[in-house]
């Protein structure tokens, strides 16, 4: 049987953590369904002569190996050949990343792009939640030193979040208004996401995957001690967790809420019943944790139901 062609749009494979990586999870069960996977990060990829072709590596995925990833070639590949083409690089979600939208939603008539990439433009994780601030803890997105004063007084404790970062990076408390520090954030971010602070984030927050408008399964990250960053990247630890029927109806809203953007898979998240604000839809994480806890694989649903 003729192999079909998975591309991949994604982070340096040299950042691949296997033990934890959904793109390397994804990766593999689309092996098993006769794809052969063909990798590439943002800037390989081009518009010549009305074409989108994208330098890429052709790669083999897999588990319990002593070479996981197993560079097969490189090639120029058009992307049109493509029978299924994953964006999965790494936020943030700046002009580069936008760039590639763009270009890729060239072809998206053509071949089946997941996320969507005007999707991907029309829900910019952190400025998405707007539409949903009725389900968020007490939120401003603002760079006026007044309003953000204010937002202080009322709240006291405040979460400063930049709107481009990822994976907690940055992510700051603040048990007062420290002007100087804000003003700092500013200069470098602009404007901000500032939240009252969640205490209960200490017993961990609640991630949920939604699949193809489906609420599919969730995880719970607790922070290492000392730490309000739920991130498994930043040291985080997962266990096996259930949705409470109030959170379960927030999901159902949020991924009917998506799917009409065309958003395919996507990652939320609680604390303590309340949507933090997080839209995860440029590169969602935690299938292989998932998998781990529960033995349910969901990148078998993911690309059953494609």
């Amino acid at each position: 049987m003729k192999k079909k062609i998975l591309a991949i749009q994604g982070s340096s494979l040299k950042k691949i953590n296997i033990r934890t990586d959904t793109s390397f999870f994804l990766g593999v069960e689309a092996q098993k369904r006769n794809y052969d996977i063909y990798y590439y990060e943002p800037k390989d990829l081009s518009f010549v002569n009305g074409k989108i072709i994208a330098r890429c590596t052709n790669v083999k995925f897999k588990y319990n190996s002593k070479k996981p990833i197993k560079i097969l070639k490189s090639s120029t590949l058009n992307l049109i050949k493509a029978k299924l083409l994953l964006i999965r690089n790494e936020p943030p979600f700046n002009q580069q990343f936008i760039n590639t939208t763009f270009i890729l939603e060239h072809i998206s008539k053509k071949i089946k792009i997941i996320n969507d990439p005007k999707g991907l433009r029309e829900v910019p994780e952190k400025l998405f939640s707007l539409h949903l601030i009725k389900f968020m803890p007490n939120t401003l997105i603002s760079e006026d030193l007044r309003e953000i004063k204010k937002f202080f007084d009322k709240n006291k404790k405040v979460v400063i979040k930049p709107i481009e970062s990822y994976s907690g990076n940055d992510v700051r408390l603040l048990n007062k208004f420290n002007r100087a520090q804000v003003v700092r954030y500013i200069k470098k971010y602009r404007h901000l996401m500032f939240q009252k602070f969640i205490p209960q984030i200490s017993k961990g927050d609640k991630r949920v995957f939604i699949i193809n408008g489906k609420v599919k399964g969730a995880i719970s990250r607790l922070p290492k001690k000392g730490s309000i960053l739920s991130n498994m990247s930043k040291g985080a630890s997962a266990k096996k967790i259930k949705i409470t029927n109030q959170e379960l109806q927030i999901s159902k809203f949020v991924a009917s809420e998506l799917k009409k953007k065309n958003i395919y898979f996507a990652g939320i998240d609680f604390i303590k019943g309340k949507l933090i604000g997080d839209i995860n839809v440029t590169s969602p994480t935690g299938l292989k944790t998932y998998y781990d806890l529960t033995k349910i694989n969901l990148a078998e649903y993911f690309f059953d139901n494609i």
